[in-house]
């Protein structure tokens, strides 16, 4: 076990020798731990040791070190990497050193020791502040005390009892050794797996951090990789995909090993990752483009269930440049599979099962464009559009808008098209209304969980909402022209005669109506 003096870490920092890997997690320390931290070092606290990983290759990620971009290396050996520990080094260089200058951050202060402080136990001597908050009759800045020029201004303001407990201070500081262990190779598989072990043993990294360190090399690293698939997604309406990590992880799992489970990881290595991940990023795409021209879902808030995209990618994952050419039947099927598993609820619970057999689905139909992938259990409930109430988030009001979206509705007051690649790219329940207004219902005294059926909503946007009001449907059907009324009802689902109904008659109908066209998508 070797030892790092604050002075020898400030000194291998500028020099450009102690750096961070890029699989490493970034620095979320706030102010107030960074000061807590200071007090355990002044008071000899045990702090636990660094694990440094020395090496004569130069990584081609890497992240900064806190605030501070790191220079280049000025010795060609050693390279130290620091694999345990970042948090403590971020600290020590970002509260001591003074020759970096620091990337703008608002959340940084800087630290100083409360001055007359008594070295307790239980209470701390630092403290992080704003500069409008420093008191220099009461505040001591850290940053000061490896800078022997500005040292020696800072104490000379003060009388001989504070200037001695400064430089007590400035003793401390100076002594203390920070224990460091190293390991030197340049078997990067090898470090990855003791970066991994380490911080199982501490604070355990999550499933996708432990994927990043395993697939890493100097080649290939892994959230960079998504930064730039995120960056294609732009736009989309999908671009939130690449930070769904467990969701990214599942299809990694899925297309590998046909296995999603929180097993399967561990099955996971870096170079079948590295080497797939061309043809998982490409069945992501597809499987975005299918949803969007075939299912009319814009937004993955609006997918019922994202996790189909896991399946869907293990159909559409391939190194070909054009992408899978998919015939009719295998068209079919895919959306056939979609409204099944929505409308049974598939991935509610046995999610993991549930996977493992759409995935081994999906390879035999890749094969056989004749494969039935959608064997699985699928019963609509009779009354299922009026005992499910609307709520933007939930699975079932979801699929009630991918049903409709499927129907190619059309706006309900002027008729025309409703542009679905703008009005499904906005999560907002802004676009749906009542066929029969909630304030009109409320005064004829139906109750809410009635008003709020499924039953009662299309696609209607705010405009079109602000000229309904709380009109009975009665009142507002003149503002649609006889010539597309009939049509917008249908390309709604909605009976002929839906303005001459009472509400409840009318929801029963429209239930009928929407249960049979499910029918026929299951």
């Amino acid at each position: 076990m070797e030892q790092l003096m604050i002075r020898d870490i400030i000194s291998q920092v500028t020099e450009g020798s102690l750096r961070i890997p890029s699989f490493q997690r970034g620095f979320v320390w706030e102010p107030e731990n960074v000061a807590f931290f200071m007090d355990s070092l002044y008071k000899k606290f045990p702090i636990g040791a660094i694990l440094i990983w020395r090496t004569r290759e130069r990584l081609q990620a890497e992240r900064n070190l806190g605030n501070f971009t790191l220079p280049e290396p000025k010795a060609e050996y050693p390279i130290n990497y620091i694999l345990d520990g970042q948090q403590r080094i971020t600290s020590i260089f970002s509260v001591f050193q003074t020759q970096l200058e620091p990337q703008t951050n608002s959340s940084w202060m800087n630290i100083y020791y409360i001055i007359g402080s008594k070295k307790t136990p239980d209470a701390t001597c630092f403290i992080a502040l704003d500069d409008a908050d420093v008191d220099p009759k009461k505040h001591f800045p850290l940053n000061v005390l490896f800078d022997p020029v500005k040292y020696r201004k800072a104490v000379g303001q003060f009388d001989e009892a504070t200037a001695i407990e400064i430089d007590e201070l400035f003793g401390a500081f100076q002594g203390i050794a920070i224990p460091v262990q190293i390991i030197s190779t340049d078997d990067k598989a090898s470090v990855a797996i003791v970066f991994e072990r380490i911080n199982r043993a501490g604070v355990p990294l999550n499933s996708f951090q432990l994927l990043t360190a395993w697939s890493w090399s100097t080649e290939f690293d892994l959230q960079e990789k998504l930064d730039e698939l995120s960056s294609e997604l732009s736009g989309y309406g999908f671009d939130g995909l690449a930070e769904d990590q467990n969701l990214i992880l599942k299809c990694f799992t899925g297309y590998i090993l046909g296995d999603t489970s929180p097993a399967a990881i561990m099955q996971l290595d870096g170079a079948s990752l590295r080497d797939s991940f061309k043809e998982i990023s490409a069945g992501i795409k597809s499987s975005i483009d299918f949803i969007k021209k075939e299912l009319n879902i814009h937004n993955l808030d609006f997918l019922p269930y994202p996790v189909m995209l896991i399946s869907l990618t293990r159909f559409f994952g391939t190194n070909k440049a054009n992408g899978v050419m998919y015939t009719e039947k295998q068209r079919k099927q895919l959306v056939k599979w979609f409204w099944r598993a929505c409308f049974s609820r598939r991935y509610s619970s046995g999610v993991n099962a549930a996977h493992a057999a759409d995935l081994q689905g999906m390879e035999r139909l890749k094969k056989d464009e004749n494969a039935d992938i959608s064997l699985f259990k699928c019963d609509i409930p009779k009354d299922f559009f009026i005992t499910n109430n609307f709520s933007i988030t939930s699975v079932n009001t979801k699929t009630f808008i991918a049903l409709l979206a499927s129907m190619h509705p059309k706006s309900f007051i002027s008729g025309g098209n409703v542009d679905l690649s703008k009005t499904l790219q906005k999560a907002s329940s802004k676009e749906f209304h009542h066929i029969f207004p909630e304030k009109f219902l409320q005064k004829s005294g139906i109750e809410r969980k009635d008003i709020y059926s499924l039953a009662n909503f299309c696609f209607l946007n705010n405009a079109d909402n602000q000229k309904i009001k709380d009109k009975s449907p009665k009142v507002y059907q003149t503002l649609i022209s006889n010539e597309v009324r009939e049509r917008v009802l249908q390309k709604a689902c909605c009976p002929p005669n839906t303005f001459d109904l009472d509400y409840f008659e009318f929801r029963s109908k429209r239930n009928d109506m929407l249960i049979k066209y499910a029918t026929t998508l299951i």
